[in-house]
């Protein structure tokens, strides 16, 4: 017998939580994504003035992008085109670091923006998992994602750079020339 929803609203944390769809794990991934952008910005020192206002419109925009499978599409192509202006920014201020895959290290904010990249990547694959159960995906929401993720990557090294944190490159054994010979 499937879970049911208690009567008693304090016994119940969201309304779509016993769902059987991928759409709550969806839903629940953005939430928690929406916490991770909200963690970083807190730990931003307000001398970050314009990443912590970044960080603090990329929140608002992870929680649209919450409803907009379930409701109305809350994000526009005004809101992809101000993140991807953003991206653009910061990866000027860090071409000199911008290399290969680094490995993940930090102080926070930089931890959290590392898990909130992460995070990104697994929405989008719940998206994947929505479109498969024949859900009907607007195409903003993996773009956004994609997006989000990367910016969150960048945002990482323009903290560490700021930092004067040097983040080691990793050279994977697994791709590329660097494989060991048989």
């Amino acid at each position: 017998m499937p879970i049911k929803n208690s009567k008693d609203w304090d016994e119940l944390c969201y309304p779509f939580i016993h769902e059987t769809s991928s759409l709550c794990d969806y839903e629940l991934l953005t939430d928690e994504l929406a916490t991770c952008l909200g963690m970083a910005l807190s730990a931003l020192p307000q001398s970050m003035e314009d990443l912590v206002e970044d960080l603090a419109r990329l929140q608002s925009l992870m929680f649209h992008a919450n409803g907009s499978i379930r409701g109305r599409l809350a994000l526009t192509e005004a809101d992809l085109d101000w993140l991807k202006q953003r991206l653009l920014h910061f990866k000027h201020e860090v071409v000199e670091r911008s290399r290969g895959f680094v490995l993940p290290r930090g102080t926070s904010p930089v931890v959290q923006l590392h898990q909130a990249r992460s995070l990104c990547k697994k929405a989008i694959r719940a998206l994947v998992r929505l479109d498969e159960e024949g859900k009907t995906i607007p195409e903003l929401l993996p773009r956004f994602l994609n997006l989000s993720c990367n910016f969150c990557f960048v945002l990482t090294q323009v903290v560490n750079q700021r930092r004067g944190v040097e983040e080691p490159e990793f050279v994977s054994l697994s791709y590329g020339p660097h494989r060991p010979p048989i």
